[in-house]
């Protein structure tokens, strides 16, 4: 059966195109929410933008017919219509009468009112709001289409049973056939590890499936030594043979706090820039998100005032350059890397229109990006360029996104399986005993 969903401001905010996303039901957006939208227009965020996408998502439905009698969205049957409401909330629901939430909820009754027989289902993503809903009556939800649970994040590794014989075949050619994944019955993604078990025997193997996809090559050792740093763990290794991997343009990693996503990164990519030579120099950036209160404006060039947000990558860059007290009571710091020209540092601000070639990038904390934003960085990728992503989906500074919808958690769901891409997630912290036993009591 049909059903009624009111949207609120917040939803059509986060994605311009939820009003299609009901396409065989019936939409009502109260005419207060596109009064609330006006009031972003001239705004040069993303949220200004997604304000100017739904004027003109709805002043073309306008033109196909009268928003307030409905216009047609897809194949399926679907009405989109502007509602308003002919009387305010009851006393006995709200004490402040002309609030725009209140002329929202004041809508969303008047619809169920409207068509009793219909079920009437307000979506917000304002917690609060969808509370007050349920309170007077009116079911609510979140829009979650773009959603996947953070449980099910796909983490680029298995665990699979298989038979001694396969496991002897892998030591023997050094290849086998990519094996299937027994939940799904399908092929591993391609750039995917697996740890191969044979409760028979004992044996095991180390595969990972290469871009074409149809073979998994075994990996040998624990992983190279970059830059001084060895792979403490599995995990580490399945990252190092990632981003030292030149057939891959997008690499992503996902971890917690102290699993060496940054170190990874920049030991690699100062491996292909400063000793192979493959790219140009490697450019890092982050975004600008506080942890707590700002301090305010800094002072200075854009160098200056990036170096506070940039102090991660200072103190992963001094590690791996082995500095000593003494080295830097000498004059030796980090910043004999940037006067080279190996390593630049740019805001994420300025990157739009850019084209960046022959570049390994690193996009640090990327999970306090948007979609939006990570679709802006990905493609700025010129020729030759590789893209990393690190971030841990469960530390967002960004009040507008969470741990299922960040930009960092939409690149891993849409990439996976693509020739050109690869992901693993990490697991075991190496930062410190205290920082392992912080990130999992804390």
């Amino acid at each position: 059966m049909k059903k009624n969903f009111v949207l609120d401001t917040n939803v059509l905010l986060h994605d311009p195109a939820s009003m299609f996303a009901f396409a065989e039901n019936n939409v009502v957006i109260p005419i207060y929410v596109i009064e609330e939208i006006d009031n972003f227009k001239k705004d040069l965020s993303e949220l200004g933008r997604n304000a100017r996408q739904v004027s003109r998502n709805l002043d073309e439905l306008r033109g196909q017919a009268s928003l307030v009698d409905g216009v047609p969205i897809g194949d399926q049957g679907g009405i989109l219509r502007v509602g308003f409401a002919t009387s305010d909330l009851p006393l006995e629901y709200t004490v402040m009468k002309n609030s725009p939430d209140n002329r929202i909820l004041a809508t969303a009754l008047e619809v169920k009112k409207q068509d009793p027989n219909t079920l009437c289902i307000f979506i917000s993503k304002d917690i609060n709001l969808r509370i007050r809903a349920a309170a007077i009556g009116i079911p609510s939800d979140d829009y979650a289409v773009d959603r996947a649970p953070i449980s099910e994040l796909y983490s680029g590794s298995f665990q699979l049973e298989v038979s001694d014989e396969l496991i002897q075949e892998a030591y023997e050619k050094g290849t086998i056939e990519t094996p299937v994944e027994p939940e799904f019955g399908e092929r591993l993604p391609p750039n995917s590890f697996a740890v191969l078990h044979s409760s028979a025997s004992g044996g095991s193997v180390t595969v990972r499936v290469q871009p074409e996809g149809d073979v998994a090559k075994v990996l040998k050792g624990s992983g190279p030594r970059v830059w001084g740093i060895t792979p403490r763990s599995p995990d580490q290794q399945y990252a190092f043979d990632l981003l030292l991997d030149e057939r891959l343009s997008l690499v992503t990693l996902v971890g917690k706090a102290g699993t060496g996503k940054t170190l990874l990164a920049i030991a690699a990519g100062l491996q292909k820039t400063v000793e192979e030579e493959k790219y140009q120099k490697l450019l890092v950036s982050r975004p600008i998100f506080p942890m707590g209160k700002d301090i305010g404006f800094l002072p200075g060039q854009v160098s200056d005032k990036l170096r506070p947000w940039m102090q991660p990558v200072h103190d992963n860059l001094e590690l791996l350059l082995g500095l000593a007290k003494e080295d830097k009571k000498r004059g030796r710091s980090t910043d004999e890397l940037f006067d080279m020209g190996m390593i630049h540092i740019e805001p994420l601000t300025y990157i739009r229109g850019r084209s960046i070639p022959r570049q390994f990038i690193l996009v640090d904390e990327a999970q306090n990006l948007t979609p939006h934003e990570v679709k802006t960085i990905i493609t700025r990728a010129g020729d030759n360029t590789k893209i990393v992503l690190t971030g841990d989906p469960y530390q967002i500074d960004n009040p507008y996104i969470d741990a299922t919808n960040n930009g960092l958690v939409h690149v891993v769901n849409r990439f996976r399986g693509e020739s050109i891409s690869g992901h693993v997630t990490l697991v075991k912290g190496e930062r410190s005993a205290l920082a392992e036993r912080a990130a999992a009591l804390l």
